[in-house]
């Protein structure tokens, strides 16, 4: 027997004679009938909404404006595919129909997931941004052993560079090198680590490992930057939370113009500035970011990289929540 979806609405008169053609070929074309209000879910009010009524049918879609003879020609395209289908897809067919008709464990979890992705989203840019800033307090409150945890985990995640990196509790925010340009106590001068504007002293490696003291502060375990982009990818999913998940996804050109041009500029440049290559010293002299330069550019890249992501991840999610409410309801007109 067909399964026929009815996308409709109260006080509908086009969807009471969908139903009224769709009750007058029951006998030519057996089929159940599954009424899916769209009024009962956002996602469907939004798509169907000037579509009303709208009839599926296997892969068959019929939008408003249609007659009983559309709709006649329209199940016995699907009676006929579906004969078809019974006929060489056998046992497997009817496995897959019957797996159909069944609301699993997995379906649960991912219509939940589907309508909650975006706060989960958020919970994970929420940790993976706190814990780093919860490591400076855990040292500043003695805690030094699961502080030390901290710092190595986020490890292999971020250079850790002392002199790229915010720090709490200390007489700066930060302590930049003095090739920075920056009018605050540079690196080296509070910390007595000197030689690591050179990229390939060994100090650098030290200047990764310093997590601070009383004086100087404690180090956040994500540099400046890493910040930067979590916060802003974590700001712009509450916002996207707030405007109903409505906000239309960004063009890509402005993502490459404003989310990756500024950080790549201000990245790679200094990343290459830094090299030891004769050929670049008289292009692009040796340079070094500074804390404001590496906050905008990261904000920048995690905000329009969100912008970018999140509604096109929405529209994907849509679609699950609606083929799940569709097959809710045609399993409990099924059981019914």
């Amino acid at each position: 027997m067909l399964t026929v979806t009815l996308y409709m609405r109260e006080e509908c008169h086009l969807c009471e004679q969908a139903k009224a053609d769709l009750e007058s070929l029951q006998e030519q074309y057996p089929h159940r009938l599954v009424e899916v209000d769209i009024d009962s879910d956002p996602d469907l009010q939004r798509t169907y909404l000037v579509e009303i009524p709208v009839v599926e049918v296997g892969p068959y879609q019929l939008k408003a404006p249609f007659d009983r003879q559309r709709l006649m020609v329209t199940l016995g395209a699907a009676s006929d595919r579906r004969g078809q289908l019974e006929e060489i897809g056998g046992e497997v067919y009817e496995a897959r129909v019957k797996r159909g008709q069944k609301i699993s464990g997995a379906d649960k979890a991912m219509y939940w997931i589907s309508n909650h992705y975006l706060a989960i989203l958020n919970l994970v840019m929420l940790l993976y941004v706190g814990l780093p800033v919860l490591a400076p307090v855990l040292m500043k409150s003695g805690a030094t052993a699961p502080a030390r945890v901290l710092y190595t985990i986020y490890s292999p995640l971020c250079h850790q560079f002392g002199f790229r990196s915010f720090f709490l509790y200390g007489e700066q925010a930060y302590y930049p090198l003095k090739e920075a340009g920056v009018d605050v106590v540079d690196f080296e001068t509070a910390t007595g680590i000197v030689g690591v504007h050179d990229p390939n002293d060994h100090s650098r490696l030290e200047a990764r490992r310093y997590v601070g003291d009383e004086t100087v502060g404690y180090k956040i375990a994500l540099c400046e930057r890493d910040v930067a982009i979590y916060a802003s990818i974590l700001f712009f999913g509450l916002l996207f939370g707030l405007t109903g998940r409505r906000l239309p996804q960004l063009h890509w050109s402005i993502w490459i113009l404003l989310g990756l041009g500024p950080v790549g500029l201000d990245g790679f440049s200094q990343l290459f500035s830094q090299f030891d290559w004769q050929f670049l010293a008289s292009l692009l002299p040796y340079r070094e970011s500074t804390p404001f330069l590496r906050v905008l550019t990261g904000s920048m890249f995690g905000f329009f990289t969100a912008w970018f992501a999140y509604p096109n991840i929405e529209e994907s999610m849509q679609e699950t929540r609606q083929f799940f409410v569709k097959k809710f309801a045609q399993v409990k007109a099924s059981a019914d």
